[in-house]
């Protein structure tokens, strides 16, 4: 009787372990189709080490209001409006002389500096769109910005810098369109235009005017 038990057991256990395997391996595949099926939700776990760095600077004697726009291969836009989309951040939103004022020690002190900044925090591939708005305006234009793209990592260069003219106030400009490669290299810059503000200055939304 006993001869039999041990018999038996031994035609059932490697079903048991054929069947264990296959539904090991499918639990597998279900995990791997999860991450390339919903490229949204692994963009959402962006690491808050930047690998690129988009600068727009004008001249800081002047109260004039620019505004940078950066479009990705994703179909995001980051601007004032949404500071933070997918993997693109805007670190540093100016509005000419509004927010050139900091404290220190208790005292008031003007720090001119009309610079905004849009950093990349995931090496995607694809072609980026960066434009410029004229939002409002201070002085006499034209204004000359300069537009500055820099690589952080692995190492720190710049790999593209020009200066572009805004001729009027509510004006949209595409600086420069460029590609980042699968090696994490940057090329293939054009200017080709690509309309990205969705609206008129009528359309602002209110709360936008107290930030």
């Amino acid at each position: 009787m006993s001869l039999y038990r041990k018999q038996n057991r031994n035609r059932i256990d490697p079903f048991i372990d054929l069947l264990f395997n296959t539904l090991l391996g499918f639990s597998f595949l279900f995990l791997v189709s999860l991450i390339f099926i919903n490229p949204k939700a692994d963009r959402a776990k962006v690491d808050m080490q930047a690998e690129y760095m988009i600068t727009a600077t004008w001249p800081s004697d002047i109260a004039d209001d620019i505004d940078l726009w950066v479009y990705s291969p994703y179909d995001d836009t980051v601007s004032y409006l949404q500071r933070e989309v997918g993997f693109l951040v805007l670190d540093r939103d100016d509005r000419g002389v509004k927010k050139d004022k900091v404290v220190i020690d208790g005292k008031e002190v003007f720090y001119p500096l009309n610079q905004e900044i849009v950093t990349i925090r995931k090496r995607y591939e694809g072609e980026y769109v960066v434009n410029l708005y004229y939002y409002q305006g201070a002085s006499q234009p034209p204004i000359d910005v300069e537009i500055k793209i820099d690589r952080i990592n692995p190492r720190f260069e710049t790999v593209y810098v020009d200066t572009v003219t805004l001729k009027a106030q509510d004006e949209e400009l595409t600086a420069v369109r460029f590609t980042i490669n699968a090696d994490g290299s940057v090329g293939q810059f054009n200017k080709l235009p690509l309309k990205l503000t969705p609206y008129g200055l009528e359309h602002i939304p209110t709360d936008v005017w107290n930030q």
